[in-house]
């Protein structure tokens, strides 16, 4: 055995004397301490558990091969020059390869967007967007309008790690995009295509003579039938649905290969900095990162997704840097508008954008939907000092006046979430963590990416 071994024996072992000794006077204790002791002597998961296991990798169906072929293709820009990949780069967890705020598109590549495209990892698990407690299999549509209305008297419901969110009456859920407007992968990947900032094209029949000049046009004709081009329409739905069906039989959209999944079941251990970050980020009265991000496997053995689909008003800073912003009466507010128009007069929404999944976030390169912020660092610091110093992210008017939450017009700003830890401080409070805090929850973040080479069992 060597060295470290034999200290690791020994220190086990006068631990385990003292437990014993302490289980007389303080047996209810013992459990707790050990498990804690056990996790920062060695880092593994004192509890490991079977995740479900991730299906099989088969060679990718016909249609799934040419939704490949089309989320490639550049020629299906206006420009000529931007394609999914270009903005979702699979080298890059399926996000932006660079650390521009947003991305420029439109015929000449000159067209700033309007928010950070996502990373297109794990949205197969994304439920459709909804108001209120998951509504199954309905005949029919719910009325958006409707239960937004029932539900704007209820008073929202703090959220805390382990616990069951107290607001799913209140607060929507689910969709796709920061604001939840699109409910398939194959509207998800519509949107792009005809967006002015970004593919440009104007209409279907522009999309449909691209395809139908692709080389990969017989691959259509062979899937879809030699009428597939008739109708502009169809065509690109095929095309959509096709890529659709690569994200969702590709597993590299989906790989479940993080040093966190790893560890989950036994399989790799954590550094000391890890376990304190994991710790950290699951205290209610800490970072309470959980509260939003779940980190717990779900009832049916999937592996957690680090998010609740729910949506939050953060209150995040202007970025400055946008160009949408040079207009001082601008502004995003998500839910409400101005790109989602269907609940622009549900006003307690304003400011409210999609929680996303917290999986590979140590790859990006900016921040929340304004990409304000471009290191976790910058983002965690605003967490904890949003509120206790809220001079260091806010800038003053000309008078001095510190404006605050200066990305959301004054009446919607008590949308923003202030009862949830760290957000509960006020004003000169200590903050919720410490420096040492913030490095660990980032170590303890970056298990979350995909593609963990280190020791496995």
């Amino acid at each position: 055995m060597r060295n470290g071994g034999r200290l690791l024996v020994a220190v086990t072992v006068v631990v385990a004397a003292c437990l014993v000794m302490w289980a007389l006077f303080y047996p209810a204790n013992v459990l707790a301490l050990a498990d804690s002791i056990v996790e920062d002597l060695s880092g593994e998961n004192p509890h490991p558990i079977v995740l479900l296991p991730a299906p099989a990798a088969p060679e990718l169906s016909a249609v799934a091969q040419l939704g490949k072929k089309i989320f490639f293709d550049s020629t299906l820009s206006a420009s000529g020059q931007r394609s999914c990949a270009a903005c979702h780069s699979p080298d890059h967890a399926y996000g932006p390869a660079n650390d521009l705020a947003v991305q420029l598109g439109g015929p000449t590549l000159s067209q700033p967007g309007f928010r950070p495209p996502q990373s297109l990892m794990y949205l197969a698990h994304q439920p459709n967007f909804s108001i209120g407690p998951d509504s199954g299999e309905a005949d029919s549509p719910p009325d958006l309008t409707l239960l937004a209305n029932q539900s704007a008297h209820l008073e929202r419901g703090q959220k805390n790690a382990g616990v069951t969110p107290a607001a799913p009456a209140m607060v929507p859920q689910g969709g796709l995009f920061w604001d939840g407007r699109a409910d398939t992968l194959q509207a998800q990947a519509l949107g792009p295509l005809f967006n002015p900032v970004e593919m440009a094209n104007t209409s279907m029949a522009e999309v449909k003579q691209k395809l139908e000049h692709s080389p990969y046009k017989n691959d259509f004709v062979q899937l879809f039938g030699p009428q597939v081009f008739d109708n502009a329409t169809l065509a690109v739905s095929e095309a959509m649905s096709a890529v659709a069906r690569y994200q969702v039989e590709d597993r590299s959209f989906h790989p479940y290969s993080s040093k966190y999944d790893y560890w989950l079941e036994g399989k790799a251990r954590f550094s000391q900095s890890e376990i304190r970050g994991m710790r950290l980020f699951n205290d209610p009265n800490k970072a309470n990162c959980a509260g939003c991000h779940l980190s717990k496997p779900g009832a049916d053995g999937q592996p957690p997704m680090f998010t609740d689909y729910q949506y939050e008003a953060l209150g995040v800073p202007r970025n400055p840097r946008l160009a949408a912003n040079k207009n001082p009466a601008f502004f995003d507010m998500g839910l409400c508008g101005p790109f989602r128009t269907d609940l622009s007069q549900q006003t307690q929404y304003c400011g409210m954008f999609l929680t996303p999944t917290l999986r590979n976030v140590a790859t990006r390169k900016v921040f929340f939907h304004n990409g304000v912020f471009s290191s976790l660092e910058q983002v965690l610091a605003f967490y904890n000092e949003r509120n206790t110093a809220p001079q260091k992210f806010y800038p003053r008017d000309p008078a001095g006046h510190l404006q605050r939450y200066n990305d959301l017009p004054i009446q919607f700003q008590g949308n923003i979430d202030t009862k949830d830890a760290p957000f509960d401080r006020k004003f000169g409070d200590p903050p919720a963590m410490t420096e040492r805090d913030i490095r660990d929850i980032i170590a303890f973040l970056k298990t979350l990416n995909d593609g963990y080479q280190g020791d496995i069992k």
